[in-house]
């Protein structure tokens, strides 16, 4: 089997040595990136199956930049929020994030949690994979579904002292992120059958 390809995203180059040497023993390869815009590039030019970004870098927007190259790159990545200063899970997942990962966080607790947010997403791509025209689309929906919410931007609570800025959810990226829901679970139930 391959190796699982990583890109990690942090503009504190300690944070991305240590990621980066415990991700590589743990059998992934890894690429870095110090910032959002770097983080683009290498998005364009390798596929990744999941992507590790940094919530705040040279701008407090920069992680939700990422994100949003992620889940528009025609592969699918897995994403996950990496922070030292977590928002409420409704923030990160209308970023478009599939898990948020607070740092520090130790060594064993963090590679079980990619491990599973690799099998979970390896799921979803299986069943995007499997599914008839009409629910590709409605799949591939749900994976961009965080994106409409990326151009206006909103306070939101942080769980520490800081607070972050979170793009408001507009009303049609709900409505088609409830419709996808849906339409992966029919096709899952009649998968099980």
């Amino acid at each position: 089997m391959s190796k699982r390809r990583i890109l990690l995203v942090d503009d504190e180059v300690a944070v991305l040595l240590t990621l980066k040497a415990v991700l590589e023993i743990s059998g992934f390869d890894v690429d870095t990136a110090a910032s959002a815009r770097e983080a683009r590039a290498r998005l364009k030019a390798r596929e990744y199956h999941m992507v590790i970004t940094d919530m705040r870098m040279e701008s407090d927007e920069a992680g939700r930049e990422v994100i949003v190259a992620a889940r528009t790159a025609a592969y699918h990545p897995a994403v996950a929020l990496l922070t030292a200063f977590p928002v409420a899970d409704e923030d990160w997942q209308n970023m478009g994030a599939d898990k948020m990962l607070v740092k520090p966080m130790q060594t064993r607790t963090l590679i079980q949690s990619l491990e599973k947010l690799l099998e979970s997403h390896a799921d979803k791509l299986k069943q995007l994979e499997s599914a008839t025209d009409g629910t590709k689309a409605a799949l591939a929906a749900g994976f961009a579904a965080g994106l409409a919410s990326a151009s206006v931007g909103k306070p939101v609570k942080a769980v520490g002292a800081r607070r972050a800025t979170v793009a408001k959810k507009a009303a049609a990226p709900r409505v088609a992120k409830r419709t996808a829901k849906k339409v992966v679970k029919k096709a899952a139930k009649k998968a099980a059958k």
